[in-house]
């Protein structure tokens, strides 16, 4: 295990935790078109040699997946939830459920060998989960990035723009989309989806 200096970040139950969206007010409309704030989920991002068998054997280990190594691809491991996306060559994203992000970056940290880095980055993002039957005319006017079926694929995720924030575009399964957004734009993300969504009957839980 390297020598690094790594703190505990998930508060105990003593403190009170707040969404990045707790401020605003939940939208009641149809099921057409659903957005959930899943906050508070754990985010990591690991940096490594994709060439690096330690890596790769850790992941697999602790999260359950196979690091992904194809480009702009997604693992899921559906029993746990846990996700590895692909950001770049030598660069992943790891969602995973509520409280298990500490554990999991001692596991990594212990597991891996050779030069790589790990970042707990959850205080700064987080997710929305859409879902219904317009949630591709959502994202088709919110993005520039070609989302039709053809070309996003289940499985697959992208780094583009919402709006005019950047945002990480996935499709971890065929009735669900997620956005991963930054915690400075989402008051911004929210106040579009709502305009957005509004012709759409939307739903907005927060």
């Amino acid at each position: 295990m390297s020598k690094v200096a790594v703190f505990n970040q998930c508060p105990g139950s003593e403190v009170r935790a707040e969404s990045p969206l707790a401020h605003l007010a939940s939208i009641k409309g149809g099921s057409s078109l659903v957005v959930t704030e899943h906050a508070f989920l754990g985010h990591l991002i690991l940096r490594g040699q994709a060439d690096n068998e330690s890596l790769k054997a850790a992941v697999q280990s602790v999260i359950g997946v196979e690091l992904p190594l194809q480009p702009l691809t997604l693992a899921l491991n559906e029993t746990t939830g846990a996700s590895v996306q692909w950001l770049s060559p030598d660069e992943w994203l790891l969602i995973l459920p509520a409280g298990q992000e500490y554990d999991v970056e001692q596991n990594l940290r212990q597991q891996i060998s050779g030069h790589f880095s790990i970042v707990n980055v959850g205080g700064g993002q987080t997710l929305l989960r859409l879902t219904g039957s317009k949630v591709f005319d959502l994202l088709s006017k919110s993005c520039v990035y070609d989302v039709h079926e053809r070309n996003f694929p289940v499985g697959k995720g992208v780094s583009t723009t919402f709006a005019k924030a950047t945002a990480i575009i996935r499709r971890p399964n065929e009735q669900e989309w997620e956005l991963v957004i930054r915690r400075s734009f989402s008051d911004y993300c929210y106040r579009w989806i709502a305009d957005a969504g509004r012709e759409f009957d939307l739903t907005f839980t927060v």
